[in-house]
């Protein structure tokens, strides 16, 4: 056991998967003389080689379709794209391709393939490199979606996305990329996908979070935890497909649901949840749901950046209009 940052925990993973199953490669920008943009495939190219460790042109589609290749023929590509903001050219190949192999193929063939990418704001940089567009890939079939707020979630998820058959689009936030450090045993047990981790209980309000937003749900809820109001709180952690089963219990439990993420609000994920629980769990609510959500705008330069990020205040303060939001 080792206190980390989720970076590191990131790299643990990669390192452990990559001694435990030869067809597991790793393709990208940088990640191997350099490491990686951020340095979370260090060391990779020094102890496996250059043929498993593979620095790509600056060709983002390329990168996407030489992983379909790969993953077709029997390797495990980790494909790294530098910021989610440059991910754009590889979607014809990710969604007409990795997602659909599986359905065109009527099973013969899957896609193991794991497409990385740092995302989120709160870096000071400019706005490809500071976006949120995870709800992009949430809707479309095929895809698996996931998200670690935690550098022990980073490495259990990691290590059961290379492990999934099919493809997962693996996001890190990289606002806690070195912020933040926590213990990690590197013991290669996977974390579950498709399931949301209760990381704290409550019995007033139901928040629902991912990546680094997570942070300022949790000081958010033990700033009105002094106020008497218990915030339940649940990493999603798996964006798609939506663990609904674990979000209606808790919300028949405390009757109020609040969904923060850090992406623009319109036809985003909090969106989805917030329908599915008004469609199944209507009359279990006490109050309307709310979303606290970024704005419908690009992320701005770093001097305003501080304006569009969620703040622990904002949830604090949102919680307590809900805690006064009743039914007519």
């Amino acid at each position: 056991m080792s206190d980390m940052t989720l970076l590191e925990a990131v790299n643990l993973a990669l390192h452990h998967e990559m001694e435990r199953d030869p067809d597991v490669v790793v393709l990208g920008e940088d990640v191997g003389v350099n490491g990686g943009v951020f340095r979370a495939t260090v060391g990779l190219r020094d102890k496996f080689g250059f043929k498993r460790v593979i620095d790509t042109p600056l060709a983002e589609g390329l990168i996407a379709g030489v992983a379909v290749g790969m993953a077709t023929q029997g390797l495990k590509p980790v494909a790294e794209f530098q910021f989610q903001g440059f991910i754009f050219p590889g979607m014809e190949q990710i969604i007409c391709q990795a997602a659909r192999m599986r359905n065109r193929t009527r099973g013969r063939i899957t896609c193991p393939i794991v497409y990385r990418s740092p995302y989120g704001a709160g870096i000071h940089s400019p706005e490809h490199h500071s976006e949120s567009v995870e709800a992009l890939f949430a809707h479309i079939p095929g895809l698996r979606v996931v998200i670690p707020s935690s550098p022990k979630r980073a490495y259990g998820l990691l290590l059961s996305a290379i492990r999934d058959p099919d493809p997962v689009m693996f996001f890190e936030p990289d606002r806690i990329y070195r912020s933040m450090k926590s213990d990690v045993v590197d013991d290669g047990i996977g974390l579950p996908l498709d399931v949301c981790f209760t990381l704290r209980p409550g019995r007033d309000i139901t928040v629902v979070a991912w990546g680094a937003c997570i942070q300022e749900v949790m000081r958010a809820a033990n700033l009105l935890a002094e106020q008497d109001i218990q915030c339940e709180v649940l990493d999603l952690a798996t964006i798609k497909p939506l663990d609904m089963e674990s979000i209606l219990a808790s919300v028949r439990k405390t009757g109020r649901l609040l969904v923060v993420h850090e992406a623009c609000g319109s036809f985003g994920v909090g969106a989805e949840i917030v329908a599915r629980v008004t469609e199944e769990a209507l009359t279990s609510l006490k109050a309307p749901p709310r979303r606290l959500t970024g704005v419908d705008a690009a992320v701005p330069y770093y001097r305003n950046e501080e304006y569009y990020l969620i703040t622990e205040q904002d949830i604090a303060d949102a919680a307590h209009q809900l805690m006064e939001n009743q039914w007519l």
